[in-house]
């Protein structure tokens, strides 16, 4: 079944963001390496429950959570019949996977992730 696996914080100022939730929370964030701005934060350690995520420069929705699916593809459809809409369209993390965004029907955004190593 899928699940939610990941959350982003957009924010007009990444680096404030940053600063804010490792002096609140004390989450580890780092800079991602790759080809845009975007810093992973890990929540906790493994096996502790929770979800680790992102802040993601530029702004936007203020939190979007990702999902999990199988297929990327499949999942759209199934986004689409049930009312809600494609917003950004399926792209390729190197080495990460496949993912898009997407509104519910009431307009609230969500990420889709289909983990492939292979994707590029």
């Amino acid at each position: 079944m899928p699940r939610v696996i990941h959350f982003e914080i957009n924010a007009t100022d990444a680096q404030r963001a940053v600063e804010f939730y490792t002096k609140v929370f004390g989450w580890t964030i780092t800079k991602w390496e790759g080809p845009f701005d975007y810093w992973l934060i890990s929540t906790g350690e493994d096996g502790d429950p929770g979800i680790d995520g992102a802040i993601m420069a530029g702004g936007g929705a203020p939190t979007v959570n990702t999902i999990d699916v199988p297929s990327v593809d499949e999942f759209i459809e199934k986004v689409k019949a049930a009312g809600g809409r494609l917003v950004s369209p399926k792209n390729a993390i190197p080495g990460v996977g496949y993912h898009a965004y997407c509104e519910d029907a009431e307009g609230i955004p969500f990420g889709m992730m289909e983990a492939d190593p292979a994707a590029g």
